[in-house]
């Protein structure tokens, strides 16, 4: 005798069998990691996200490698506020922090393209921190701001390993030496 409801139950047993098959099959999601070719000779790497602070104020984060001539120009964290909103102080050291007690301090510093900055942008060299960093955690960025306070961005792990692939980059000619 035929039960509608066994027929019912098989159904979405295999709709979920099937789901299941897929998401254990997909790809993973690529990264935005972008490449880009600038000029002869110059190739830039970079990952740009969208962070908020603690008073959910919209920045853009930007890491990006770039090499001029199969020479490693720089690994920069260039970090833009909105405007009126996120005036950094230009002269004060980023930190990063990680969970435990780990913190570290980036000095702010312009790649040799760039001669200036509008006064809601800021830029640091953060080649030294990535370099001690092993696998991709949340890591929060304490950002001085021209009026004395500063600005905490969470950085979820994702956007963390996208800045540790873009560091991991070779330029073609620094490959092959």
């Amino acid at each position: 005798m035929f039960h509608p409801w066994r027929a019912l139950r098989l159904t979405i047993l295999a709709l979920l069998l099937g789901c299941l098959l897929l998401l254990a099959l997909a790809e993973p999601a690529m990264a935005s990691v972008h490449t880009y070719h600038e000029q002869p000779g110059q190739t830039t790497y970079r990952s740009r996200q969208s962070l908020r602070d603690q008073n959910e104020v919209a920045w853009q984060a930007t890491v990006f490698k770039r090499y001029g001539e199969g020479r490693l120009e720089g690994v920069y964290l260039r970090l833009v506020g909105f405007p009126g909103q996120g005036l950094v102080d230009r002269q004060g050291d980023l930190s990063v922090q990680t969970g435990t007690a780990t913190q570290w301090a980036a000095a702010p510093s312009l790649d040799s393209q760039t001669q200036t900055l509008p006064e809601n942008v800021a830029q640091y060299d953060i080649d030294p921190i990535l370099s001690h960093i092993q696998r991709p955690g949340p890591l929060t960025l304490v950002v001085p701001l021209a009026n004395g306070t500063v600005a905490r961005l969470v950085v979820a792990p994702y956007i963390v390993e996208e800045w540790l692939d873009v560091y991991s980059f070779k330029d073609g000619a620094e490959a092959a030496a």
